[in-house]
């Protein structure tokens, strides 16, 4: 499809169908179970309606789409892993020997592995390169990168969304790798949400109480220097964000731009999430949240999007596996609607739904 701008690409996004949503509800309170029994399940499967217009929706073909890049601001020593792990751990996805190449394999979901700013010549057959540039600035000392590079990024994610939908993808799981990138993000969510970086700041891949505070340290440096538009997503992104978090926010809108779902793994691609809700909070309605992190901060961005995890599982490690885990869900919730007999089909008694007083499962968000 492409986009000429950012503007453009949210312009395509539409609230849910309320009308496949109900239907959806109609459908799963005649089901052989106490109305809202499966609880969360329930409340996605209305969820998925909305978003694809069908009332039985299902997802053959799913893709983790991993967004990769390097970030200037390791100079300061943020992270327990140095910066070379980064193009490291892209060619491991592309050999299929990661974390969330194994998850996925169980979840019969495609990685997709995008260099959109690794600071480092990679080269492989799989590997989809729209580098913008090789990492970004050191944000402790000045702008991460331009707002223009910012909304190339944006571009790029939704550009390769698009590119998954005309091979028939429906379904969007987000994914990332970047050394430094919780730093990035942790400056980002302070700044949207107006929050102390005590508050947003975690230990990323395990760093000790020292590094912790040393990390909290440059995340105010970072914000001092910058002084991000808390109220313009795009010059918070641009200033204290990081390329593959911005090609996550164009995989968000970009899904939703199609009408369709996209599961949110970690603490980054949250940010990611928050960035696009800020950008155009119609975009809301197509996340499902696949997980809460042990990263600090975590629990409270999901909070402020309205987001219900479906896991908690203690995990940290980013790259999408959350996301994948929770597509085992997703197809539950579809097969529940697709394949469970109705109390007409089954001949079994009606045990008076109407006495619930409407729905009793989850809500759709």
């Amino acid at each position: 499809m492409g986009y000429d701008s950012v503007g453009q690409l949210t312009q395509a996004i539409v609230p849910l169908d309320e009308a496949a949503m109900e239907a959806a509800w109609v459908h799963l309170d005649r089901l052989t179970k106490p109305p809202g029994s499966l609880g969360k399940l329930e409340g996605l499967a209305v969820k998925l309606a909305g978003i694809t217009g069908e009332a039985k929706p299902a997802f053959p073909k799913r893709s983790v789409i991993v967004m990769a890049a390097d970030h200037g601001v390791c100079e300061e020593g943020v992270s327990a892993f140095p910066a070379e792990v980064t193009p490291q751990m892209v060619l491991n996805f592309l050999a299929g020997g990661a974390a969330v190449n194994v998850l996925a394999r169980q979840a019969s979901a495609d990685v997709v592995c995008v260099d959109i700013g690794v600071n480092a010549e990679l080269s492989h057959p799989g590997l989809v390169q729209r580098k913008l540039r090789y990492g970004t600035g050191n944000m402790a000392k000045g702008p991460a990168m331009s707002r223009e590079e910012a909304e190339a990024a944006i571009r790029v994610g939704a550009e390769v969304v698009d590119g998954a939908v005309s091979q028939g993808v429906r379904l969007f799981v987000t994914g990332e790798m970047g050394i430094g990138n919780t730093t990035a993000s942790a400056a980002i969510m302070s700044s949207l949400m107006g929050i102390a970086p005590q508050q947003s700041v975690g230990r990323g891949t395990g760093v000790n109480d020292e590094r912790l505070r040393h990390k909290i340290a440059v995340v105010e440096r970072a914000l001092e220097a910058n002084r991000p538009d808390a109220d313009d997503p795009l010059d918070v992104l641009a200033k204290v964000g990081g390329l593959e978090i911005a090609g996550l926010t164009g995989i968000i809108l970009g899904a939703a731009a199609r009408r369709c779902p996209v599961v949110i793994d970690g603490f980054i691609s949250t940010v990611a999430a928050l960035l696009a809700v800020r950008l155009k909070p119609e975009a809301a309605g197509y996340l499902i949240a696949s997980h809460v992190s042990h990263e600090q901060g975590h629990r409270a961005l999901l909070q402020e999007l309205g987001l219900n995890p479906m896991l908690e599982l203690d995990m940290r490690l980013g790259e999408g596996t959350g996301g994948v885990l929770a597509l085992h869900l997703v197809d539950a919730a579809c097969r529940i609607v697709a394949e469970m007999a109705t109390f007409e089909s089954a001949g079994v008694a009606d045990g008076g739904n109407g006495e619930s007083g409407g729905h009793g499962g989850e809500t759709a968000r």
